[in-house]
Order: C-alpha cells, then structure tokens, then sequence
C-alpha cells in the first residue's frame, strides 16, 4: 500500500511541476542536450520535469528490487516481537523453562538485549544461576551497564551483596543507571555499610531511583545502622552532627545513637542525647531506654525521672526506667511498687520479667516463677495469674503449666 503511494505522491508531483512552468514562466526557455552526433531541444520546465521523471523511475525500480528483501525482514521482525510476547507471558505465568528457550532464541539486534536479561531471569527462577550468569555475560562487549544491573540483580537475589556491588563496580558499567544506583545502595547496606548507604541518598533522590515515599524509611533505617556501626566516638560523632535536625528528632535515631555512645562509654553524651529529645517531644519507648543503659549517673537519672513523672504520671516506659534505678539503688520494695504500677498502665511483659528477676534475687522463688510464668503469658496475649503464693496458685505453677493449653512453660 505505501509503494502504490509512493508512486501517486511522485506522479502528482512531476506532472504539477510541469504545469506550473508552463502556465507560469511566460518564456519557458531553451534546452540543448547533444549526444553521440544527435541534438535534442525542448524547454526548461520539459527538462525539469522528465529529470524529475528519471529520478522518480530510478527509485521506484529500487524500492521494487528491495521489496522483497523488506518484506522478508518485517516479517522476521513481527515473528521475533511475537516470540518475544509469548515468552514475557510465559515469564509472568511461571513457564519458566519454556520462557527460557523462547528468550535464547531471539537474535534480533533490537531486543537481543532484553531477552537475554529476562532468559536470565527465567534461569535463575527455576534454579539454574550458572545458566543465568552464562546469558547476562553474553552482553558483556555490547551492553556492560545493563549486564551489571542484571548481574546485581541475581547476586542480591541469592544473598551474595559483595558479589553485587563488585558489578556494579566495575569501570564499564560507569555511569550507574537509577536501578544501578538503588542496587548499589541495597549492597552497602546488606554488607553493612550504612554509612556509605546513606551517603548514596542524595544521587537517588535526584535520580529517582526509588519511590519518593520509601525515601524516609530507607533514610531513618541507614541512618540508625550507621550509628549502631560506627567505629568509635569520632566517627559516630560525625555521623551524628551530619544528620539533619529532623532526622536527630527521630526517637529510633536518638536511640541509636545513645546505645552506640553508652556501648563507646559516652555516658554523658548518651543520656543528654536522650534527655534533650524527651524534653522536646516525649516518646514512651525512649523513656524506657533512659533508665536501661549502663551508663551510670543513677542520681541524675533518677532525678530528672521523677521530675518527668510530674508530667507524665502514667508512662510506662518512664515507670520501667524509675524501678530499674530503684533496683541499682538497692530499693527492692520501691523498685516492686513502682513495676506493678507500670503493669497496671500497660507495661506487659518486660515489668513481668524484672519483678521475676526481683523477687528470685531476694529469695521469693514462688513469686519468682509466677511472674516469669505471667511475663510469658502477657506476650501471647493470655490473662495472668495471681501473684499471691497460696497453695491454690501454688498447685496451679507446679510443675509450671500452661492451664489453657497444658504445656510445660519454658
């Protein structure tokens, strides 16, 4: 159809030339052409217009020799996007071996690429990764960043995140596409590099290598492995300073960074880190953390505890943290009256605990076992049982069973 058109278009055009020369130029001219002993005359527009006849001749004679040629290679290009088609389809459906023998057949230079990628995939699914490898370096001469991608791909697909980062490493692979990027960051932080992770968020927000909505998560998430990582109080010092101040307001942050500076004996910084972010916006679980580091400072902690409980009287966290400096103070009966004040705001299981490690410290074995016994019940949701030590709680603890279920509590 678009020969027979071709042929139109040409036709209209060379007879509307002629015209036009005719009807326009008042004295149309004078054309001598002499070949082998012979003269020939006619007038410009004539000339014009059988030059443009030749031409139009000339190419369509071409275009009918290459027609056949033409035919032939869209025919294969329609039969190579259709095997194509199908194999992503087997992909998506879990053919995985059909997919594969699809994909590898696929010679076009347009998407030999792709389908070499997706045979690789299809390999690695149905538990071939040395197939799958052998597919991605077929693209090694021609296609060295989409082999890296591919090859990050499957390393990180079966935990091997030194692997994935040595590809995507490589000088030929430069400059790393968006997926690169978000790959590359994955691999730092699987090795545990947060800190270089983090550093990468910058090229992938400008990029756009991950959705803007995970940007937080990924963010807070390296940020704290960066802190609990660092090597010592310098570098956890510097990551600290670098944080945005919104990010330092972060109460898993914050506790991050106090864990890491009590771990490094940073008491005062630990606990100031902790003090500043719960005078400026309260979180319960912070105030549990402040009275369970070993940082020492039991006055001034347990001080300002009781200035805080003003505010919050009913706190867990802050209760939990009052009966631990009891308990270092050497105040069992306070450190008690203060957890079972706690239980009754909703501490749960870790109150339990520390009331069973209480008692078992001071000798009160029956008591003991009934709160570790209620700490285990409290985590699985069940009710608890009565801390009283008569014989009917008694018969009920012995030999420690679960009188819902009627197995032995661990």
């Amino acid at each position: 159809m678009s020969f027979i058109r071709s042929l139109l278009i040409w036709t209209v055009v060379v007879l509307a030339v002629a015209l036009a020369a005719q009807v326009l130029l008042p004295d149309p001219g004078l054309v001598l052409m002499r070949y082998g002993g012979s003269d020939y005359t006619t007038t410009i527009p004539r000339a014009i217009a059988v030059g443009l006849a030749i031409f139009a001749a000339a190419w369509l004679l071409v275009r009918l020799i290459a027609a056949p040629g033409v035919a032939l290679r869209r025919r294969r290009e329609r039969a190579e996007r259709a095997r194509l088609g199908a194999a992503l389809e087997d992909m998506h459906i879990g053919r995985w071996d059909r997919a594969e023998r699809s994909l590898a057949t696929i010679d076009d230079p347009d998407t030999l690429a792709i389908a070499r990628i997706h045979a690789a995939r299809a390999a690695a699914a149905r538990g071939e990764p040395v197939v799958a490898q052998q597919h991605v370096d077929a693209l090694a001469s021609t296609h060295p960043t989409l082999r890296a991608v591919a090859l990050a791909e499957l390393a990180l697909a079966h935990g091997r995140a030194n692997d994935a980062l040595v590809a995507l490493d490589a000088p030929s692979a430069q400059p790393l596409p968006p997926r690169g990027l978000a790959l590359r960051a994955q691999s730092l932080a699987e090795l545990g590099r947060y800190d270089e992770a983090y550093g990468m968020l910058g090229a992938l927000r400008k990029a756009d290598a991950v959705p803007a909505a995970d940007l937080p998560r990924l963010e807070s998430r390296w940020a704290r492995g960066a802190l609990l990582s660092a090597a010592d109080g310098n570098a956890l010092a510097a990551h600290w300073d670098a944080m945005p101040a919104a990010l330092r307001r972060d109460p898993t942050i914050v506790a991050a960074y106090a864990e890491r500076a009590a771990a490094l004996n940073w008491d005062d910084a630990a606990a100031r880190a902790i003090e500043q972010s719960l005078d400026a916006n309260w979180d319960d679980s912070l105030a549990g953390l402040y009275g369970r580091l070993s940082i020492g400072r039991l006055d001034e902690r347990a001080s300002r505890i009781e200035r805080w409980l003003a505010d919050h009287p009913g706190s867990p966290g802050l209760l939990l943290s009052r009966a631990r400096l009891q308990y270092a103070h050497g105040d069992w009966l306070g450190a008690e009256g203060t957890l079972h004040d706690a239980i009754e705001h909703g501490a749960g299981a870790e109150a339990w605990e520390l009331l069973g490690h209480g008692y078992s410290a001071n000798g009160d074995e029956s008591r003991a076992r009934i709160a570790y016994a209620n700490a285990l019940r409290t985590s699985r949701g069940d009710g608890v049982l009565d801390l009283t030590p008569d014989s009917r709680v008694s018969r009920r603890l012995d030999p420690l069973r679960d009188p819902r279920a009627g197995t032995r509590l661990q």
